[in-house]
C-alpha cells in the first residue's frame, strides 16, 4: 500500500487453455488503461511476462466401415509422462499418437486395417496414451507379430530415458468391420506425416521454442476419422506457416482441415 502506482484495472480469464475464450469475450473500449501486462506464470514466486500465438488445427475425414475377416487385436501404447504441449514440448517426451502410428504403420505391410482407434486429450496436453483396434489377415498374423515385437522393443529403447514407463501391448480381441485396407493406409500415413515437436527455436531469444505443433488427439469412430493439433508460435507469420504445412499434409490424404480458436 506504500508503493505509489496508477489505477490498476486486473483482469482474470477463464478458458484461456481453449482458445482464449474469456480474452476473445472482452469487448473494446472497456478497458481505460493504455498499458497491458499479461502475467503468465506457473509458480508463485515468480512473474512471467510475455506472449504468444496459437491455433487449432482439425483434420476430418468420412469412410466407410466393410465386414472383415482376420484375426484382431487391440494395440495399446500407455504409461507416458505426458505434458504442457507449451512448456514442455522441447523435452523430447514421447507422443502417444505418433509412436502408436508408427506400429501402425508397419502393419500395413501385412494388410492391416482399423477398426477403432483413441489416442489423446485435450489440445494442450502432450498424449499419454493411445489404442486401436486393428485386423490382420490371419495368414499374414505370424509374420506380423514377428516384425511387431521388433519395432516394439526399439521404441522402448530409443524412449528408456525419458519414458521408463511405456508399456506397449498387443492383445486379442473381436471386431466385424474395419475400414479398407486402403483407408487404414491413409489415415496411418496421415499420422505420421503430420509434424510433431519444436518446428523452429527462436533466433532471436536463446534456448526459445518459437514454433510447434502437438498432434494431441487421434479418432477413427464410426465412419469418422479425426486428428486434432495445436500450432504454438510466437511470430505469427510462422504459426501460419506450419499450420499451412500441416493442412497440405492432410488434404493429400483427402482430409478436410479447418483453423479455429486463433489467438
Amino acid at each position: 500500500k506504500d508503493i505509489p502506482h496508477p489505477a490498476i484495472e486486473a483482469f482474470f480469464f477463464f478458458f484461456e487453455e481453449t482458445g482464449m475464450t474469456g480474452a476473445l469475450g472482452l469487448k473494446a473500449g472497456f478497458l481505460s488503461g493504455k498499458i497491458l501486462l499479461n502475467l503468465d506464470t506457473e509458480e508463485d514466486d515468480e512473474l512471467d511476462i510475455g506472449c504468444a500465438g496459437g491455433v487449432d488445427v482439425t483434420a476430418t475425414k468420412q469412410y466407410t466401415a466393410e465386414n472383415v475377416n482376420g484375426t484382431a487385436f487391440t494395440l495399446t501404447l500407455k504409461g507416458l509422462n505426458g505434458g504442457h504441449s507449451g512448456m514442455q514440448i522441447h523435452e523430447g517426451l514421447g507422443n502417444s499418437n505418433k509412436l502408436i502410428a508408427r506400429l501402425l504403420n508397419l502393419g500395413l505391410a501385412y494388410g492391416l486395417q482399423i477398426a477403432h482407434m483413441e489416442g489423446g486429450s485435450l489440445r494442450n496436453a502432450i498424449p499419454r496414451e493411445s489404442w486401436a483396434k486393428i485386423v490382420i489377415p490371419t495368414a499374414n498374423v505370424e509374420n506380423f507379430i514377428q516384425a511387431y515385437e521388433t519395432l516394439r522393443a526399439e521404441i522402448i529403447e530409443e524412449y528408456e530415458t525419458k519414458e521408463p514407463k511405456m508399456i506397449v501391448t498387443l492383445e486379442p480381441t473381436e471386431v466385424s468391420t474395419a475400414m479398407s485396407a486402403q483407408d487404414s493406409k491413409v489415415f496411418v500415413q496421415a499420422i505420421m506425416t503430420a509434424f510433431n515437436g519444436v518446428y523452429r527455436m527462436s533466433p532471436d531469444v536463446e534456448g526459445l521454442v518459437e514454433t510447434s505443433n502437438n498432434v494431441a488427439r487421434v479418432e477413427a469412430i464410426e465412419g469418422k476419422v479425426r486428428v486434432l493439433c495445436l500450432t504454438r508460435s510466437s511470430v505469427e507469420s510462422n504459426k501460419e506457416a506450419l499450420a499451412q504445412t500441416l493442412k497440405a499434409g492432410f488434404e493429400l490424404g483427402g482430409f478436410e482441415v479447418k483453423f479455429s480458436g486463433s489467438y
